[in-house]
């Protein structure tokens, strides 16, 4: 059983956004003050990666944990209402996350997911601020590197 109303979870929902989220903000923010310009959202290219930065031909994907079915992850739970909906709906979108994927590196960009989990909690900004460096030399130095997960 549900531990809110249904009115309640409704509104929960409504406040979750596809775009321009907290995570999103500070991970673009924190690369921005260390030189990097890139563009947002951009929806000629597949999945309409959070950031791309056209001059490395990368791109960065921030995932909410639950959404993408970050596998190990805390805040990773199916809902124990409605279960069989919720296992189709991050089936769907992990199949999805990963077809874009393959599309992108197949047409030579390189991909970097962020994973929610990784930037959010206690100490926030210092978080953002490390995931950003390691995403600076990953894209600076880390070519070899074609697809990485922070």
């Amino acid at each position: 059983m549900d531990k809110i109303t249904k009115e309640k979870r409704s509104w929960n929902m409504s406040q979750v956004h596809s775009k321009d989220t907290k995570p999103e903000q500070g991970i673009r923010s924190a690369l921005h003050k260390i030189g990097f310009r890139f563009r947002k959202n951009d929806s000629r290219l597949p999945g309409k990666p959070d950031i791309v930065l056209p001059h490395y031909r990368t791109v960065i994907f921030v995932n909410g944990c639950f959404w993408h079915g970050h596998d190990g992850c805390k805040y990773f739970v199916i809902p124990k209402t409605n279960t069989e909906f919720w296992q189709n709906k991050i089936n769907r979108n992990r199949e999805r996350d990963k077809a874009e994927i393959k599309q992108l590196l197949d047409e030579g960009w390189r991909v970097g997911i962020v994973w929610e989990c990784s930037i959010t909690g206690k100490k926030r900004s210092e978080k953002i601020k490390n995931i950003s460096e390691k995403i600076s030399l990953w894209i600076e130095e880390g070519f070899e590197e074609r697809f990485i997960e922070f």
